[in-house]
């Protein structure tokens, strides 16, 4: 199902660079009350960073951050107090290098590694078998969550999941972020990335995991990449095993998994996104009957602010989230701790 979003952007804030920098640089987000760390040891030898925030008995949302973001991220602090409030867990996870310490393989993160989120889910699922989970994802973490969720169909116990600012094909965001305006968003986020990819060998280096070392000698200079069209050849497509970037974005692309998930689900897209065109967008036929697709006119890239005053903004997500999470749970979980929130 494909619906039109009730979302007004603030008037002081109607550009979509706007409502993209805005929360990036501006947002002012407190350190969510209690909140805890555990680093989970993966079954490749590695491990994952996450923090949990929230009570136990509480029904888990799982949230999953976009590139060179992490747990940090404003959007994430964001929603962990949110949701706090209506008596909700988080757990949010890490990309693996994405903690503040470097992880020991050569492998990174990428938008179609969906091996963490699996083992997380696991994880949570074995601790609490009757415990009501969801999972939220943010930009690239969006995009492996909607693959997640349609590789794994339903095979999971989920009770709902929204995916925010999506890159649903990947191609057509990395030719949109080589034009116009959208070349500054490339250039920080490639910079972040080479600097992500340095502080990873010399971590492996120090710590004298040779073989590993060496997986990222191989990929040679990253000083002459200047879009993500080489940087995902010659780094993501290298280190996981892809032919190259053209076999790494048709097999990653999380738009041709949403008929398979089961798992209720609602998508939220701007059409000014500037990582994206509106051709990315699906058609109701390429959606299964969970999935809602909600189509904002406006909002840019992980915004959605809005406001009536200047510099007093209010966060768009954090309302409607809530909402369709709350919705769901007691859809599905009638007697569950957030219901009685």
């Amino acid at each position: 199902m494909i619906i039109q979003s009730t979302f007004k952007p603030a008037w002081w804030l109607k550009n979509a660079h706007l409502q993209t920098i805005f929360p990036a640089f501006f947002r002012n987000t407190r350190p969510p009350a209690a909140l805890r760390r555990e680093r989970l040891s993966t079954p490749d030898n590695d491990f994952l960073d996450i923090d949990h925030c929230g009570e136990t008995g509480q029904p888990i949302v799982i949230l999953l951050h976009g590139l060179t973001g992490s747990s940090e991220s404003g959007y994430i602090k964001g929603l962990q107090h949110t949701l706090a409030k209506l008596g909700m867990r988080t757990v949010a996870l890490n990309f693996r290098g994405c903690s503040g310490e470097s992880n020991r393989l050569a492998r990174c993160y990428h938008s179609g590694e969906t091996e963490d989120i699996h083992f997380l889910y696991r994880t949570l699922r074995e601790r609490e078998p009757e415990t009501p989970i969801a999972a939220i994802g943010f930009s690239l973490g969006g995009n492996v969550l909607l693959k997640w969720l349609g590789e794994q169909g339903d095979r999971l116990g989920l009770f709902a999941a929204i995916a925010v600012s999506v890159p649903l094909v990947l191609s057509i965001c990395a030719s949109k972020l080589d034009r116009g305006f959208s070349k500054i968003y490339r250039k920080s986020l490639l910079n972040e990335l080479k600097h992500y990819v340095r502080l990873k060998l010399q971590h492996l280096e120090t710590l004298g995991i040779e073989a590993e070392a060496e997986k990222i000698r191989q990929l040679g200079g990253l000083t002459d990449i200047d879009s993500f069209w080489q940087y995902d050849d010659v780094v993501v497509a290298k280190l996981h095993g892809y032919r190259d970037v053209h076999d790494y974005y048709q097999r990653s692309s999380s738009r041709q998994f949403l008929k398979s998930i089961t798992v209720p689900t609602l998508v939220i897209q701007a059409a000014d996104d500037p990582f994206m065109t509106v051709e990315v967008l699906p058609e109701a036929n390429e959606l299964s009957p969970a999935v809602h697709l909600e189509i904002a006119q406006s909002g840019g890239h992980v915004g959605f602010v809005t406001g009536a005053y200047p510099f007093r903004p209010r966060y768009w997500l954090e309302q409607r989230i809530p909402e369709f999470l709350m919705l769901q749970i007691k859809s599905c979980h009638p007697q569950s701790g957030a219901d009685a929130a």
